[in-house]
């Protein structure tokens, strides 16, 4: 082939990929979805031309109650999607207030994510799309320009559990080039969860990065545990586990994580620069994992200051010692009361009585708490707050 040829045969193949483009103007390739316009609407849109109905499905809409294993619930409501000629659905938003939404697709009643957008979450075995709105508190769950502090996947032996088990931790910007000590924040999940949640669906990382960085919030190590005492870590990432998630593990409250989390603390301790003493440790969970963090700091209470309880379990039908003794424990807590007792819940969340009827309890053993309600019920946007919240307050 001389010049002339391969010259003439690239620009056949030029016009042609440019024709292909042109017709692929619709095609699900060329959709950009979401789009956040000018007027904080969204749009979302989708290439189905064989699909007979198409829905949206966010927590952006009106939420409708259902009915779940744990009690009645919010889910995230739906809108009806609408197909132009060229086989696109869309749909358009009101405007939105600033956060961070999820959402996926309903093609003719069935689930599916948004090809054209990326960004994606699991909870439990639910993978949802996800995107962010300017503003508060969206800004503050965004990588922005101010330093960073680093996440790692650490692997630690349990000797109490008898195997090795996975946590995630956040150090501040700044700890590999200092010497400095830091304050330890303890953050466990809720049931369905594991070591990956409060980082990939909390943001945990954006809001401390963001938080200390406007002066708001101490540096301080984040250890984010798996709190399955049947689990070496999160499904996919431990040996001879990739299966399909579920909402309720063996070993989830059943006393054995309580008892071994002496084994994560000792690991932190000998291995980061920690400020190891009771007024630099601080421990918070939501759901289930406010429950343990209930439990653990009144197991050990001369070890944590700040105790924070976000939507807590606080019943559970297993006789272990560690529950049936809480009452005992608790009281040995608050004989040296906590610098903090943080507790929050969403006026909606099942599980509000039993939160109303545990701070009761507090109030008539006079023991000093903190308490907040937020709108809406047992929901990712609610522990975002609560975390934003509590971790200004730690270590002052």
């Amino acid at each position: 082939m001389n010049m002339k040829q391969f010259i003439v045969m690239t620009v056949g193949w030029l016009m042609a990929v440019n024709s292909m483009g042109q017709q692929a103007l619709w095609s699900a390739d060329s959709i950009i979805s979401p789009v956040i316009n000018e007027n904080r609407t969204v749009t979302f849109r989708i290439y189905a031309p064989a699909a007979e109905k198409m829905e949206v499905e966010g927590d952006f809409l009106s939420p409708t109650m259902v009915s779940t294993p744990v009690g009645e619930t919010e889910s995230a409501g739906k809108a009806v999607m609408t197909k132009n000629s060229n086989g696109v659905w869309e749909y358009t938003t009101p405007p939105l207030a600033s956060e961070l939404y999820s959402y996926t697709f309903l093609n003719d009643g069935l689930r599916i994510t948004d090809p054209n957008n990326v960004y994606q979450v699991r909870d439990v075995a639910s993978v949802s799309n996800i995107f962010l709105m300017s503003g508060q508190p969206g800004d503050l769950y965004s990588v922005q320009e101010v330093p960073h502090g680093n996440v790692a996947k650490v692997w630690y032996p349990s000797l109490t559990m008898n195997m090795d088990r996975r946590m995630t931790v956040y150090t501040p910007a700044g700890y590999e080039d200092s010497e400095r000590s830091y304050p330890v924040l303890y953050l466990l999940h809720g049931a369905g969860g594991d070591e990956n949640a409060w980082s990939e669906l909390g943001r945990a990382a954006q809001i401390l990065d963001n938080l200390i960085a406007q002066g708001k919030a101490e540096p301080m190590i984040v250890v984010m545990t798996n709190g399955n005492a049947s689990q070496q870590a999160a499904p996919g990432e431990a040996p001879n586990s990739m299966e399909k998630p579920v909402l309720f593990v063996p070993g989830m409250m059943d006393g054995r994580f309580e008892q071994a989390f002496t084994d994560v603390v000792s690991y932190v301790e000998s291995h980061y620069r920690t400020q190891a003493d009771k007024a630099h440790r601080a421990i918070a969970g939501l759901s289930m994992g406010g429950f343990h963090a209930m439990h653990i700091s009144a197991l050990y209470p001369d070890t944590f200051d700040y105790v924070g309880l976000f939507s807590a379990a606080i019943h559970t039908d297993n006789d272990s010692p560690v529950y049936t003794k809480f009452y005992e424990n608790l009281n040995r807590q608050f004989n040296t009361p906590p610098q903090l007792y943080w507790i929050g819940i969403g006026r909606t969340d099942f599980l509000y009585k039993d939160n109303a009827a545990f701070r009761s309890k507090l109030d008539s053993l006079n023991y000093h708490y903190e308490y907040t309600e937020s709108d809406g019920g047992h929901i990712w946007r609610n522990w975002r707050i609560y975390l934003t919240t509590f971790v200004q307050r730690l270590f002052k």
